[in-house]
């Protein structure tokens, strides 16, 4: 599966904070994800997706097993939860900090503190730095050189959530100089003379059709539920 867009992770961060900073207002409806995700608080950068950008994010986390309905036979609107904690697993303070880099970029340890505070309470830096490094450990974070005249290193996402070192930005674990680009495949035939990029934009694209209709699948099925329920 390709790796996660800017829109699943925006989507992504916004249900982390929710459960974690307004537990009472989650799992959430997709007009408060849509609200969520377009804050313009705590958010870098700041966005605007339509409510049909948020679904098909949303589709795609829950095709990814990131994601789920969470309505049950009573509720008015078709909700959703993360299930991040579930499938990497992580703690609660792992989640936070990982909501935080999610949501507004790369970060130094002290700025993980301070922007994570409502969703968990670090008591010291130390506990900040020992998460990431617990994080690192697994390759979910990744840590960037200093650079001139910074106190703190920042760290950034890692593999699972498409993240790499910036250019000009090498990661601390490794420093040297990245290898010059591959060839491009687009010319690269495979069977049928169709080129690899090619197919592989196509599996993507029907991945994605797929849950959309997943998802679409499932709130009617809670729709009639619901209707059931009312005539009951």
């Amino acid at each position: 599966m390709i790796e996660p867009d800017a829109a699943e992770l925006r989507v992504l961060g916004a249900l982390i904070e929710k459960q974690r900073a307004t537990p009472d207002a989650y799992p959430l409806s997709l007009n408060s994800l849509r609200l969520a995700t377009n804050q313009s608080t705590g958010r870098d950068p700041v966005v605007d997706y339509d409510e049909d950008t948020i679904r098909e994010a949303i589709a795609r986390l829950v095709r990814r097993g990131w994601a789920r309905l969470a309505s049950g036979p009573g509720s008015r609107a078709t909700k959703y939860r993360h299930l991040l904690d579930e499938a990497l697993p992580c703690s609660g303070p792992e989640l936070s900090v990982l909501a935080v880099l999610i949501l507004r970029g790369p970060q130094t340890p002290g700025a993980l503190r301070q922007h994570s505070e409502r969703l968990h309470a670090f008591a010291t830096l130390e506990e900040v730095e020992a998460v990431l490094e617990a994080l690192s450990r697994r390759r979910l974070v990744v840590q960037h050189e200093r650079r001139p005249g910074q106190k703190e290193a920042r760290w950034s996402l890692g593999e699972p959530f498409g993240g790499t070192a910036s250019p000009g930005e090498p990661t601390a674990a490794d420093p040297a100089p990245a290898l010059p680009p591959a060839p491009s495949p687009v010319a690269m035939p495979v069977a049928g003379g169709v080129p690899a990029v090619a197919a592989a934009d196509a599996n993507a694209e029907l991945e994605r059709r797929i849950a959309a209709l997943e998802l679409d699948l499932a709130e009617l099925r809670a729709l009639v539920a619901r209707l059931r329920e009312r005539h009951d």
